[in-house]
């Protein structure tokens, strides 16, 4: 935990990997970690997988484009599958990727302790695809800046930000 010089109040941050949403992170993804666990009405797709650093239980989180919309005819919970299968027999999809998901974050979300640097090694590893940047991020303080704008602001954007700063 950190002090927020924001607030003087304590924020747990944790170690996050992300990447930008490409066709070979979407494969791979699908290749390395298969169907999501579950599946949000606000887009994002979400794998729960004991393949952290010393098996830690890592989230990688498919995050939704700021305000998304859900292409008409394809269901929440077929969405991912519709893509997937899309992109891999070369058709068009129900909607550009880029027009659904912002990026791809990894990170241990439940209280294991992992650092950045084996984070993103292992991450490496497990995806076949490095991370773009990583490092450590206050999730509270972009959740809640994703709940004051109702899903207005990109969330890859504000990890982007706290990873550079």
């Amino acid at each position: 935990m950190t002090r927020t010089a924001a607030a003087d109040e304590m924020t747990e941050r944790v170690p996050a990997c992300i990447w930008p949403v490409t066709a070979e992170v979407i494969v791979a993804l699908d290749d390395h970690l298969g169907d999501p666990d579950d599946a949000y009405v606000n887009g994002a797709q979400v794998w729960i997988r004991d393949n952290g650093p010393g098996g830690a239980r890592l989230e990688w989180r498919l995050h939704p484009v700021p305000g998304f919309i859900r292409p008409a005819g394809v269901g929440v919970h077929d969405l991912w599958d519709a893509v997937v299968y899309a992109l891999r027999v070369d058709e068009e999809p129900p909607a550009d990727p880029l027009s659904l998901w912002d990026g791809l974050e990894a990170f241990p979300g439940f209280g294991d302790e992992v650092e950045p640097v084996p984070l993103a090694a292992t991450c490496t590893a497990v995806l076949g695809v490095a991370p773009e940047a990583f490092g450590v991020v206050d999730h509270d303080r972009i959740g809640d800046e994703w709940e004051r704008t109702g899903g207005a602001c990109s969330v890859l954007t504000a990890l982007r930000a706290q990873l550079a700063g």
